[in-house]
């Protein structure tokens, strides 16, 4: 078996046969969790005597021990779930002992990023049906709005579209961050409810972000001292300068796509409308009115200049606060001078 297909993973999770060791590792740590506690609940289920929780150091310092535990059937019957969390190469050889091991139970580790050409994810990738392997890399795009909408329907709502793709431009990655959110979005709106667009501002938005959409698109309309207070405010409620900056170059190059898409003809509220993830409904009147000031040409400048501020930003010595208000600012002064262009 080892590596599986991500289109398997669910259904290995609830029924994970005769395998006798599962390694789950990537750098979504949350994502990570929450399939180690699905195949868990497959597993051991409530009872108790069928898990047992190894600390790391002490599988690594008996490389049988692990063995040992999955051979041992649960006092109430049954094989039992033997768990590690945090595992590293340092386990290669007790997962190798589990393998040529007897008995009715499942090894579980759970990893963060490991070299897959040697240690511990070699070993088992290497290994017959009697391995499992399951990535857990970041979602992004599509995928990641799938998994938005499978944990609302999990939590007992559905969403639209926009706000789903909305939550997507929000919540990021962490996999523990988005069910949180997602989890208290589902209360916001009641069992069997519909999220929209306003649900999800209303429950999940944070002041600083916020208020960095506030100050980029004023940025980018041309208007310094609204752009300034609101920059003020993000970095009151939290906003680090490097997040600003990044934020930043998202912003322009989503408007470099839409201004090439006009300077093909389109009108600036039909090339806006084609933009994916779609714009937030209360930024769309600023982001057009910024879309008929700049050209594509600006834009680009505009994200080169950007790219060298998120460098300056992780300069030791450097003011970084101070670049990216800057950076920000010169967004700004660019506006003005195509507004009067």
């Amino acid at each position: 078996m080892a590596k599986l297909d991500a289109r398997r993973i669910a259904g290995f999770l609830a029924d994970p046969g005769a395998v006798r060791i599962v390694l789950i590792h990537g750098e979504d740590g949350g994502l990570v969790r929450e399939r180690g506690e699905a195949l868990t609940r497959a597993v051991a289920g409530d009872d108790p005597f069928r898990l047992v929780e190894i600390p790391r150091e002490m599988a690594a310092k008996d490389a049988t021990l692990l063995a040992g535990e999955a051979g041992t059937p649960a006092l109430t019957g049954g094989g039992r779930l033997v768990r590690v969390r945090d595992a590293t190469d340092g386990l290669a050889n007790a997962a190798k002992a589990v393998l040529a091991g007897r008995g009715p139970g499942i090894v579980l580790l759970e990893a963060g990023t490991l070299d897959g050409r040697k240690g511990l994810r070699a070993a088992l990738e290497k290994a017959g049906p009697e391995a499992a392997v399951i990535a857990c890399y970041a979602e992004t795009g599509a995928a990641l709005e799938t998994a938005i909408t499978a944990l609302l329907r999990e939590f007992g709502v559905s969403a639209e579209p926009l706000a789903v793709a909305w939550m997507a431009q929000r919540l990021g990655e962490d996999r523990l961050l988005m069910r949180r959110e997602c989890e208290k979005l589902a209360l916001y709106v009641g069992a069997g409810g519909r999220v929209t667009e306003e649900d999800a501002l209303a429950s999940l938005a944070e002041g600083s972000a916020l208020d960095l959409d506030a100050a980029l698109l004023a940025a980018t309309e041309g208007d310094a001292p609204r752009a300034d207070r609101a920059l003020d405010a993000a970095f009151a409620e939290g906003a680090h300068a490097v997040q600003v900056v990044r934020g930043a170059l998202r912003h322009v190059q989503r408007l470099e796509v839409a201004a090439q898409a006009v300077a093909k003809g389109a009108a600036p509220r039909d090339a806006l409308e084609g933009l994916r993830p779609p714009v937030f409904f209360k930024s769309r009147p600023a982001f057009e009115r910024a879309l008929r000031i700049w050209k594509p040409e600006m834009l680009a400048a505009a994200g080169s200049a950007l790219l060298e501020a998120e460098r300056l930003t992780k300069t030791t010595g450097t003011p970084d606060e101070a670049v990216a208000r800057a950076a920000i600012l010169g967004l700004a002064r660019e506006a003005v001078r195509g507004r009067r262009g």
